[in-house]
């Protein structure tokens, strides 16, 4: 967030921002310290201060950096010209990528965003609404072309999505055989299937 931020390169604020994730998802908000931020970047306390306010504001960027990807990526998916089946399928997919790429950034959105202060929570609140309104769209194109049944709900279809995306971290890396790979696939069987109209 630009108002918590302080003006700094971008490539040296993304490395805050990892680190920042990083500490959080290890030590959890209230365990860490933003002296251990520093200590990851080999950089003085002192000095983090030049990228944020404050602990709360490196917690707010680390949320707002992970779930305003999904929202960029989702929307780029609903302008696609793929059946809503293929959509949903790569929502799934790009819902669950970060596991692998950023799975601190997901941690910490899931378990921690819940400490931010409350003007804090609505911002980063908006972006999640935004990205569940393209998801929406998205399962609403294909009960509008036949795809997709016509009695789906498709607030609970979205929320079921997303409560299965976002469940995959919490236990991601401890099933023996599961990687990224098969439950992603997994995923997209039960939803589509759900989703379908019947023959």
């Amino acid at each position: 967030m630009k108002a918590a931020v302080a003006q700094s390169g971008p490539r040296r604020l993304s490395e805050v921002v990892d680190a920042a994730a990083k500490v959080f998802a290890r030590r959890g908000y209230h365990g860490a310290a933003t002296q251990d931020i520093a200590d990851v970047l080999g950089i003085r306390q002192a000095s983090l201060y030049y990228y944020f306010q404050s602990k709360e504001a490196a917690l707010e960027a680390v949320c707002a950096s992970g779930v305003e990807d999904y929202a960029v990526r989702a929307q780029k998916i609903l302008k696609g010209n793929q059946t809503s089946s293929e959509k949903v399928a790569q929502l799934v997919f790009h819902h669950l990528a970060p596991l692998a790429e950023r799975l601190d950034y997901t941690v910490v959105f899931l378990r921690e965003r819940r400490f931010l202060p409350q003007p804090a929570r609505k911002r980063i609140r908006a972006i999640e609404q935004r990205y569940e309104r393209i998801i929406q769209r998205i399962i609403e194109q294909g009960v509008s072309s036949g795809e997709f049944r016509a009695d789906l709900d498709t607030r609970m279809a979205t929320l079921a999505l997303l409560g299965l995306g976002n469940s995959a971290a919490l236990w991601f890396g401890r099933e023996p055989g599961m990687g990224l790979e098969r439950i992603t696939q997994s995923y997209v069987d039960l939803l589509v299937r759900a989703f379908r109209v019947r023959h």
